[in-house]
């Protein structure tokens, strides 16, 4: 099974989904909000230890609301939670969402990542920034979307380097497309040992992060557990994502698809899943391709689903941007010492 990226590397190249991002510079913190047109089947799985979310019960299988207007991840803790009320307003505002007689409520669920003690100036006063910046993400959703510290991954870390906001994109053989996004902020490292090689090397697809490949030979501490309770000034953590396709799926489907996309975390981040982690994977299923994949078809889709996933980790971390304050250096800079 042979796979290539698609136009834009991306999760917008799965048709009805466009991203949008807010961030503020002196917060170090953003929102990240990515809309349905129309409305999508959606799922979750949830498997780090210390997750925070909104409306994700509503997304089993068994409950009853089928589709989602848009997802919503967010820096800020649970502070970040309030993103989502001001991606829900954006919607309401386009006369987006599920109509219950004469009312329209837009289903927004969402994810947070933890990073409060990242630098940035966390003194906003009562009430926190994020729903402001859920509003103007979600009123900047396009295509085109920009990565690295930007919207959620603004203020995001490793144990080693910066984090950020990634995507990344499949195409199978069968034109089914595969798109992942991920704020980028684990508990541990998206890099090999000392080196600025990816755990995802294997997975890289036309030098997207670095076309480092792997070290050779493998470094001595490659399998060390750095994580960031190691640091001086320990930051806590959680990578949340997104897994797209354009196949329809029902529930039940989307929900393996995201199971099977938390293979990418195992693939990019070392360790994954830990307690101290939220890591979470939302998985959206647009419905432009007939569905009923035989289990060949959806093995393969299973697999670009975990592929992409980790692409669009390590894609994270390598487009971060330094900014003052940081607390970590960036990719780049561990690369322009390592070469």
């Amino acid at each position: 099974m042979t796979f290539r990226r698609g136009p834009l590397n991306a999760l917008t190249d799965v048709p009805g989904l466009t991203v949008g991002h807010a961030q503020d510079e002196s917060l170090k913190s953003g929102v990240t909000a990515i809309l349905c047109d129309p409305p999508a089947v959606a799922a979750v799985s949830i498997m780090g230890g210390s997750p925070g979310t909104r409306e994700t019960d509503l997304l089993e299988p068994h409950n009853s609301v089928q589709t989602v207007d848009a997802l919503c991840l967010s820096g800020g803790s649970a502070f970040g939670l309030d993103a989502a009320s001001g991606v829900q307003a954006a919607l309401r505002a386009m006369g987006r969402g599920l109509k219950v007689g004469p009312a329209i409520v837009p289903i927004v669920p969402a994810a947070i990542l933890f990073d409060l003690n990242n630098g940035g100036d966390k003194n906003w006063g009562t009430y926190g920034p994020y729903r402001d910046l859920g509003f103007t993400a979600a009123m900047a959703a396009t295509r085109e979307m920009a990565t690295g510290s930007v919207g959620a991954g603004t203020g995001a870390a490793t144990a080693t380097l910066k984090g950020g906001l990634g995507t990344a994109s499949t195409v199978l053989a069968s034109g089914i497309t595969v798109g992942a996004l991920a704020a980028v902020n684990p508990l541990g490292s998206a890099t090999i040992g000392d080196t600025a090689c990816f755990w995802a090397a294997p997975f890289e697809l036309e030098g997207e992060f670095g076309g480092l490949g792997l070290p050779m030979p493998m470094p001595a501490n490659a399998t060390a557990v750095r994580t960031k309770l190691d640091a001086v000034a320990p930051m806590a953590n959680t990578t949340i994502a997104v897994i797209a396709t354009d196949v329809a799926l029902s529930k039940a489907e989307a929900k393996r698809l995201a199971v099977a996309a938390h293979d990418g975390f195992s693939r990019a981040l070392w360790p994954s899943h830990t307690p101290l982690d939220g890591d979470l994977v939302f998985a959206v299923s647009t419905g432009r391709r007939p569905g009923n994949l035989d289990p060949a078809a959806f093995l393969d889709l299973c697999a670009a689903a975990a592929s992409t996933m980790a692409r669009a980790i390590a894609r994270g971390v390598h487009n971060a941007t330094p900014a003052d304050g940081d607390l970590r250096l960036c990719w780049r800079d561990l690369a322009s010492v390592s070469t």
